[in-house]
């Protein structure tokens, strides 16, 4: 798998583990749902490609700052726990930096 769709699942687990426990839900919810599909597009026009490093590591910030906050938040509050829920994704995301 390469660089920006192992970004992709990433991110997408980040997003699904701050809704689920911040907004109990179950699935995403529409706020959720619009900072995903935001984040993916941005990862699927990202300049750096499989040269990327973590998003906030770039110095090209590609996101508005509305979505800027938001995933901020998310990676804060997910960052601990996603070792927790997919570990083997987190490490091979870890060594590929």
């Amino acid at each position: 798998m390469n660089r920006i769709e192992t970004e992709k699942q990433v991110v997408t687990h980040m997003i699904e583990i701050y809704c689920k426990k911040q907004h109990s839900n179950s699935a995403l919810c529409p706020e959720c749902s619009a900072l995903k599909d935001y984040a993916l597009k941005r990862l699927s026009h990202c300049k750096h490609g499989e040269n990327k490093t973590f998003c906030s590591q770039c110095t090209t910030h590609c996101y508005a700052p509305k979505y800027k906050e938001q995933i901020k938040k998310v990676m804060k509050f997910s960052g601990p726990r996603i070792f927790f829920v997919h570990p083997i994704l987190v490490i091979k995301h870890m060594l590929k930096k």
